[in-house]
């Protein structure tokens, strides 16, 4: 996701960063829908909690004083609650799942899955699924690259025939139903369409199940 939005104002950081009164506090969440942030966001509409939405810009974050004063490693997506400050969106999403009801798994088994995959699409899929999407949708078309493209999908194929795999026979990843796990995979892979992924139906399937959900489009609404 590379198209950009302005920056979140020097004020409303300032105003954020000095709010003391803990009970007007809200939950803050730093960081535009077109970079990582989205997966957080989709995950706060998913669990239908209030927020307050910073849509800071990923290339022009690291050089705000203030929004460093916040989150020092100076990227997004950043959550603050009250004195609490938490950065990576795969942290923020575990974070936000085991203290709402609807997206955490009920069995230990099933949280220790759901973190697995969360941590298989960080390390296995995203890499490749960045490269390909660079160069079929991200990059402007005078500098992508169909060889480069094809070649990532090429490196996909490895990761989505084990996504394949696992979604044979269920509809979703975790416990028969939409979790954290099914959000921040296919947060990862959501450009993925069509022709792209004709020889993976059943991810085909499950992508677009995710996709079409109210809380996904509600956040890729947002700036």
């Amino acid at each position: 996701r590379t198209r950009l939005t302005a920056p979140a104002s020097a004020g409303s950081l300032a105003r954020t960063l000095g709010s003391t009164n803990h009970h007007l506090m809200t939950t803050t969440i730093f960081g535009t829908s077109r970079s990582r942030a989205f997966r957080v966001l989709w995950a706060a509409k998913e669990l239908g909690m209030p927020f307050d939405h910073q849509p800071i810009n990923w290339q022009t974050c690291g050089s705000s004083p203030d929004y460093l004063a916040i989150n020092p490693a100076g990227s997004v997506p950043c959550l603050k609650e009250d004195d609490f400050v938490l950065a990576e969106s795969l942290a923020i999403n575990i974070y936000l799942a085991k203290g709402h009801t609807g997206l955490w798994p009920s069995s230990t088994q099933a949280q220790a899955v759901a973190l697995q995959w969360s941590f298989w699409a960080a390390t296995s899929l995203e890499e490749p699924y960045v490269r390909w999407a660079l160069h079929t949708h991200w990059l402007p078309t005078s500098l992508r690259d169909t060889e480069a493209a094809k070649g990532a999908l090429n490196d996909l194929r490895r990761p989505l025939t084990r996504l394949e795999a696992a979604l044979a026979g269920s509809e979703w990843l975790v416990e028969d139903r939409f979790t954290i796990a099914d959000l921040n995979v296919a947060s990862v892979i959501s450009l993925l369409n069509g022709p792209s992924i004709a020889d993976w139906p059943g991810v085909h399937r499950w992508l677009s199940a995710c996709v079409q959900r109210a809380a996904f489009k509600a956040a890729a609404a947002l700036p």
